[in-house]
């Protein structure tokens, strides 16, 4: 299986009262391409600063990150957008749907703001159905559920066909069996849409699922 994303030798530090903080101390990893990649870690463990770094929202102090074969470290800002825009998904802890916008209106929403050349309206309601939602397309977000909203952000996330989704914690504020759900949506979407996701987690129960596990302590692999 081929990588879609290769980071050699990431380091990130932080100013820190008369010297530097480095959340990461010299990372290698490889992403997959269509599988899904966990990067666990507890709470300063330097999983979302890398996970920031990959989706190309922050720059590494060191190293290089290859990006469907480019170095996006090599990038402008005007660049790095156009690549986040059209190549990457977010779904975020807090799933930030807009309240006054219905499950459908957030979706098809996040395909004009990407500029989506085919039909908005039928990638809005398929994607909706992908992730199970095709009864509640015309709910508002208060009327849904947790794990529904975090779905939402999902189909959402893949509306524009990117090539890597990254989850942040995307299941933190979910119980157990509905954050199950959520993962096995990724697994799904990998297969049926050949999608790539990365997510972090700290949640051990998590880990069979993923195809690939990174452990990071202190800004660094345990293993992986």
């Amino acid at each position: 299986m081929e990588n879609i994303i290769t980071a050699q030798n990431v380091k990130r530090a932080f100013p820190s009262g008369d010297g530097l903080f480095y959340a990461l101390k010299g990372v290698d990893l490889e992403i997959q391409k269509g599988a899904l990649t966990l990067l666990r870690g507890r709470s300063g463990s330097g999983k979302t600063t890398l996970m920031n770094i990959l989706g190309a929202l922050d720059l590494p102090t060191e190293g290089e990150v290859l990006f469907e074969g480019k170095d996006i470290c090599k990038l402008n800002e005007n660049q790095r957008s156009l690549l986040r825009r059209q190549k990457i998904g977010f779904v975020f802890q807090s799933v930030a749907l807009i309240p006054i916008m219905s499950a459908y209106e957030n979706v098809e929403f996040a395909l004009r703001l990407a500029k989506y050349p085919g039909d908005r309206r039928a990638r809005a309601e398929e994607c909706l159905k992908m992730v199970g939602l095709g009864a509640r397309m015309n709910h508002m977000p208060q009327e849904l559920s947790g794990g529904e909203q975090q779905r939402v952000a999902i189909a959402r996330a893949i509306a524009h066909k990117p090539s890597v989704v990254f989850a942040d914690e995307p299941t933190a504020e979910l119980d157990t069996t509905t954050g199950l759900q959520v993962v096995r949506i990724f697994k799904d979407l990998c297969a049926q849409e050949q999608l790539t996701f990365v997510m972090t987690t700290h949640d051990t129960g998590l880990m069979e699922i993923g195809d690939r596990v990174y452990e990071l302590e202190d800004g660094a692999f345990i293993h992986g």
